[in-house]
């Protein structure tokens, strides 16, 4: 939250009385409200004739006829910085702006909306955002109005990866059609490296904007908040954070090496919230540069221009390109490249269930190994993913830890294709000296996956693996701030011995009631699997009767398996408990995720 204008600067204006009573109103007001606040007190000033002589000052109009009006959908946060920054340039050019996550938007207003930019992602196999669900339900609906008097345009985010590419956003750009919207500016489609698509998008977008609202364009308004408190450092300019502690906090001979990172934010500036997570920009494992400009007998000194930037073609490689993950672009380009039959039938409609599991097992060096074609070095980089930052939940509370973020990680390290592969920003991490190395980083608000404000709400927290990280952060929030309601922690791994992660730690929550359940679930110690799933349908009556109770419910994981497969165990603890069809129970689920009771931050 930044800093409030002082209040001499608001009693010039409103007398001291009642700057500091207008200081008083807005202090601690989430953005959301206080854009309503603002079209409310426009309205106001609009329906007021001056007493004196002097000029009324512009203002944004209350109504939605005046107003661009920015929705969001968002799983990892790209669809909130990109319409951040298209509200911010429509701002900065005079015109009158609200934004809003998905969630949040009032979907009776749609029907009188003039001007629509909708920036969201389409999750996995051409899912909405969670927080996009019920927008999306309600656009594709019969309840949805006609739009006739609609003016929009839509800009998807996706991974070319999945056979369903930016398919939620291109469901709603036809849907706004159907519904007699017209469409301002052209769809646009952002892949995995989103930058140069989403810039010409709200270029373009923006002129539509002031070619709409030209004739309501707005004079520049003294924010009542200062924008000087802003921390410095964000994803454009990170914060090189000093590593405290990198520490393996499973077994010897677990399958797994997790790690337990502590990095330093001294004099940063940055803050963060349970739920939030930490944004790294990763560097490439030097072995696997190595490897990749042996294989295609390229000099890693040769100096490469991209996008106005001269580097070596090594360092474009190992800080910005995309070399352990395979995008569709890039098998495109090099299947040309190669004339290969067999990649190429890869990229036709049939061949869509190959190229996923492809895409999902290669990296680069593994195509160019068994597909061998010739590039430059110009070519290579020209043809390479953006290496984009990677994103951890944060896995401490601030109250607790200071100017310090905790990491839970798991080391990707495998055998494939008769070689190891690791991952970028695991093993960079993992390798990281304490007290030693600094790692670029910044802080990813996630507005969506946050502690209930009441605090006498019980909790239920569902995390298995590194998936509990932000639910370290939840306990110790909840103990620092004396919340009354109880906490329930589910939990699974493999085996208990080596991978019960942060074992101690929850030990002694229960110890001091900070943590009031923990059900467990490890896997492979028994003949029979248990998944925490199990666990969710044991335990059903009284985890129901919580719900029914008012507890908030969360999730964290796998996107594949696991989230899929515990909303399926919720539909039946649901359904058994409560007496429900499972129709019903699928729309009690929905509802608690209306309510912002059942909150998921799955990858």
């Amino acid at each position: 939250m930044t800093s409030p204008v002082s209040i001499p600067a608001l009693a010039a204006q409103l007398g001291e009385e009642k700057g500091a009573l207008l200081q008083r109103l807005v202090d601690g007001l989430e953005p959301s409200a206080l854009n309503w606040l603002s079209g409310y007190l426009a309205g106001l000033a609009a329906r007021q004739v001056p007493s004196t002589g002097a000029q009324p000052a512009v203002v944004p109009q209350a109504t939605p006829q005046a107003t661009l009006t920015i929705l969001y959908g968002t799983q990892t946060g790209n669809s909130r910085l990109l319409a951040e920054r298209l509200k911010h340039k429509a701002e900065a050019a005079g015109l009158a702006v609200r934004t809003f996550r998905a969630s949040d938007y009032p979907v009776r207003e749609l029907k009188n909306e003039r001007l629509l930019y909708v920036v969201i992602s389409t999750q996995g196999d051409g899912d909405p955002p969670d927080d996009s669900r019920g927008f999306f339900e309600f656009v594709q609906g019969k309840r949805a109005p006609e739009l006739k008097q609609l003016r929009y345009s839509v800009l998807g985010l996706g991974d070319s990866s999945y056979p369903k590419f930016c398919e939620i956003g291109r469901v709603l750009d036809e849907r706004f059609a159907a519904l007699g919207a017209t469409r301002l500016v052209a769809r646009a489609d952002c892949d995995v490296d989103f930058e140069p698509v989403a810039e010409a998008w709200i270029g373009q977008a923006l002129e539509g904007a002031r070619a709409e609202l030209g004739s309501q364009s707005l004079a520049t308004v003294t924010p009542l908040r200062s924008v000087s408190a802003t921390p410095t450092f964000s994803r454009e300019n990170p914060y090189p954070s000093l590593v405290l502690t990198n520490q393996r906090i499973t077994g010897r001979g677990a399958l797994k090496d997790v790690r337990h990172l502590e990095l330093s934010l001294e004099g940063s500036g940055l803050t963060y919230e349970p739920g939030d997570a930490l944004g790294v920009l990763p560097r490439n494992p030097p072995d696997l540069v190595s490897a990749l400009l042996s294989e295609l007998r390229l000099d890693g000194a040769t100096e490469v221009t991209r996008e106005g930037r001269i580097l070596p073609l090594a360092r474009w490689l190992t800080e910005e390109l995309e070399i352990t993950r395979l995008s569709r672009p890039f098998l495109t380009s090099h299947a040309a490249r190669a004339n290969d039959a067999e990649l190429q039938r890869l990229l036709v409609p049939e061949g869509a269930e190959a190229l996923r599991k492809l895409l999902a097992s290669h990296q680069v060096i593994d195509l160019l190994r068994k597909h061998p074609a010739a590039w430059t070095a110009e070519e290579l980089v020209g043809a390479l993913r953006r290496l984009t930052p990677r994103l951890y939940s944060i896995a401490s509370s601030q109250k607790r830890v200071g100017e310090e973020v905790h990491l839970t990680l798991a080391v990707v390290d495998y055998e494939a294709f008769g070689t190891r592969h690791v991952g970028a920003a695991s093993s960079y991490l993992a390798t990281r000296g304490a007290s030693e190395d600094t790692v670029n980083v910044f802080i990813e608000p996630n507005e969506r996956f946050r502690l209930p404000k009441d605090p006498s709400r019980d909790v239920i927290m569902i995390g298995p693996g590194t998936g509990v990280a932000p639910f370290r952060a939840f306990v110790q929030e909840r103990a620092e701030t004396g919340a009354s309601g109880r906490n329930w922690l589910f939990f699974g791994e493999q085996h208990f011995r080596t991978q019960f992660l942060y074992q101690v730690e929850w030990q002694e929550a229960v110890k001091q009631k900070t943590l009031h359940r923990i059900d467990l679930a490890f896997s492979r110690d028994q003949g029979e699997k248990v998944y925490v799933q199990q666990r969710l349908r044991e335990k059903g009556g009284e985890l129901y009767a919580w719900l029914e109770g008012g507890a908030h419910l969360y999730v964290c994981g796998d996107a594949q398996r696991m989230a899929p497969d515990v909303e399926e165990a919720l539909l039946d603890v649901i359904a058994t408990h409560g007496g429900k069809s499972r129709e019903d129970a699928k729309s009690h689920l929905g509802a608690l995720r209306e309510q912002h009771r059942y909150l998921r931050d799955v990858y």
